[in-house]
């Protein structure tokens, strides 16, 4: 089965991290504005998942999540959970650490693609 997104090394071992220290955790990839696009790492009770998000899978036994908007410009590729040096966003848990998630991404080739969209149409009959 194709995953829609998945992480890098560095990114599950700064996942354990942030759950060591807070518990449990999710993503939501971020559609702009003050964090620009970008994989954002909040508590659960942090932020609303509703209608308009769609859970692309895990990480790190991680829920990782995307607005519908969001989604129409990445669904046709693989998100890639990594990690950078630096500071990232002001909202994402692992601010102050001096690394930051970051979204990676890969196009699908039709092979994958086609079996993507065979189980989203088996999910919507």
């Amino acid at each position: 089965m194709v995953e829609r997104v998945i992480a890098t090394p560095a990114a599950l071992a700064l996942i354990e991290e942030m759950k060591a220290l807070h518990g449990q955790i999710m993503f939501h990839q971020s559609g702009g504005c003050c964090d620009n696009s970008a994989a954002n790492c909040y508590l659960p009770t942090d932020l609303t998942i509703g209608s308009q998000d769609i859970k692309l899978g895990e990480v790190g036994e991680v829920p990782f999540y995307i607005g519908k908007l969001q989604y129409e410009y990445w669904k046709h590729t693989q998100l890639i959970l990594d990690v950078i040096e630096g500071s990232g966003g002001t909202f994402s848990l692992e601010g102050n650490t001096g690394r930051a998630f970051h979204t990676r991404s890969r196009l699908f080739t039709d092979d994958e693609w086609a079996e993507i969209e065979a189980i989203v149409e088996r999910d919507l009959a």
